[in-house]
């Protein structure tokens, strides 16, 4: 009888990734929680534990590099396998760049949203390759194909991760790799009270339009059971998507009218 298929999470300690983590583990997957904040974590894995599932804790900050390598070598370790890689940790902070700190920031969002990501795959690859077999999947947001106002340093690292997946998409293939990209739009986490959100004009994403966790967590599933290279979340965003490829001139104008000004009042000479 073969092991049950592995599944590592980063950013595992809440929203999608807490999400993600749980519904795998309900789905037969054994499952490795990372992520910085270690008592979360913990509770997580004895809930899973608690329903019948296994999970395994690893505490990790991304920014530091030996401490992805030790958690890659501490899962191969204890489960001999990963078969799915979700990149999911990340941060925001949304002002305007002459108002962001050089290093919490700038600095720390280009680090863990980007860097992170790419070095723990990195970290991961080899195994993969030599197992001939595995799927990355990278969590982007609409803001890897549409770039607002207050988002430049996060769609920085959301575009250069989507990026990094279709390049990698083409380096790993031959050797039976999959690697995914998925992009929500808003989702209701922690990351409007992380990101430090101070608007004016009170824009935000629609209600209609927001997901919950485990929407996006259903989407990994089923990504995982049908692969698909991109795949973006509620699909009404396209069309915003749509606008911005084709006539960035429009979208241009309409941003500056309706969110810049308004929301640099007062800045203005």
């Amino acid at each position: 009888m073969s092991a049950s298929p592995v599944i590592l999470v980063t950013g595992a300690s809440s929203g999608i990734g807490e999400a993600t983590a749980r519904l795998f583990a309900q789905n037969g997957y054994r499952v490795v929680l990372a992520a910085r904040r270690f008592e979360r974590l913990q509770a997580l894995a004895g809930e899973i534990q608690a329903g019948g599932g296994q999970a395994l804790p690893i505490q990790v900050d991304l920014a530091d590099l030996e401490a992805i390598q030790s958690m890659v070598q501490s899962t191969l370790d204890t489960w001999s396998q990963v078969d799915v890689l979700l990149n999911n940790a990340g941060l925001g902070r949304l002002d305007w760049l002459d108002k962001l700190e050089p290093v919490d920031d700038i600095q720390a969002q280009v680090v863990v949203n980007l860097l992170g990501a790419i070095q723990t795959t990195r970290a991961l690859l080899p195994h993969m390759i030599a197992r001939q077999q595995g799927h990355i999947i990278n969590l982007g947001s609409i803001a890897s194909m549409v770039a607002s106002p207050t988002y430049s340093i996060y769609a920085a690292t959301k575009f250069g991760l989507r990026g990094f997946s279709e390049a990698l998409r083409r380096e790993v293939g031959i050797y039976g790799i999959k690697v995914s990209g998925i992009y929500p739009g808003g989702v209701r986490t922690e990351f409007d009270q992380q990101a430090k959100i101070r608007r004016k004009t009170g824009y935000t994403t629609p209600r209609r339009l927001k997901l919950e966790p485990v929407e996006v967590a259903r989407a990994v599933m089923g990504l995982v059971r049908r692969p698909r290279r991109e795949l973006v979340l509620p699909k009404a965003w396209l069309l915003s998507i749509w606008i911005n490829q084709l006539f960035p001139g429009f979208a241009d104008r309409l941003i500056e009218k309706r969110f810049t000004r308004p929301e640099r009042i007062g800045d203005l000479p």
